[in-house]
């Protein structure tokens, strides 16, 4: 199976960008984009699909199984995850570029800095004891991977807005979860002004997550801990 990669590229430091197409042959059909990008960047000398040389493809990858979000990328116009797309499940020419909601630093890497940001402005982490009430939500909700697909499609999101998007909901719902309704009142509030009153519940984050989080569930317990509650 021979399968054409074009890859967005764009230099460090430059606001210039580019496509450039490289072919990539294989037999297995596990293979995903993540193994042709690695592959492609492995040849000696590299050349894209015109034989013309080039430069190693830079793009983001740790665990290759789905479990860290570090590869996360869009590809044939979908946010997901390199290791997670087969290339027997694409149609055509393959279209991988950067996430389009971060700055991009070159290639395929972005820059996801306001992530753990926006985490730190909810100042999302405990200062006393936890209990733990429902198991299942903590364990779902910790599967979150930070990896920005669901502020991709998000309509509200946009790195700098005061609209901080699903990212932090899950791990919003698991503090609160565990923590005393005390000493919920100032993430409560902080997540009133940067999720509640932002989301237009337009729910698109929902379908696009790699780990299949009910992004509708999260939220629903999110409000009722640090909103509805409260009301």
């Amino acid at each position: 199976m021979k399968y054409i990669v074009s890859v967005l590229r764009r230099e460090r430091g430059s606001d210039a960008s580019a496509w450039q197409s490289f072919e990539y042959t294989t037999e297995n059909e596990n293979d995903t984009v993540a193994t042709a990008l690695t592959a492609i960047n492995g040849r000696e000398p590299l050349t894209d699909a015109d034989g013309v040389p080039a430069r190693r493809i830079e793009w983001e990858c740790s665990c290759l199984q789905k479990k860290c979000g570090a590869c996360a990328m869009v590809i044939c116009g979908r946010p997901r995850l390199a290791c997670d797309a087969k290339l027997n499940t694409l149609k055509g020419e393959i279209k991988v570029s950067p996430l389009r909601k971060f700055p991009v630093v070159c290639d395929l890497v972005v820059d996801r800095s306001i992530l753990l940001e926006n985490l730190k402005t909810l100042r999302l982490w405990l200062s006393d004891d936890a209990r733990q009430r429902d198991a299942s939500l903590e364990y779902e909700s910790s599967e979150c991977l930070q990896c920005g697909c669901c502020l991709e499609v998000c309509p509200n999101f946009y790195p700098g807005g005061d609209f901080f998007g699903m990212s932090v909901v899950p791990v919003t719902t698991r503090l609160l979860s565990e923590m005393q309704p005390e000493a919920r009142k100032e993430i409560a509030a902080l997540y009133k002004k940067h999720v509640y009153e932002g989301c237009g519940r337009s729910f698109a984050c929902k379908a696009i997550c790699p780990k299949k989080i009910d992004a509708e569930k999260m939220l629903i317990n999110s409000n009722a801990l640090a909103v509805w509650r409260k009301r």
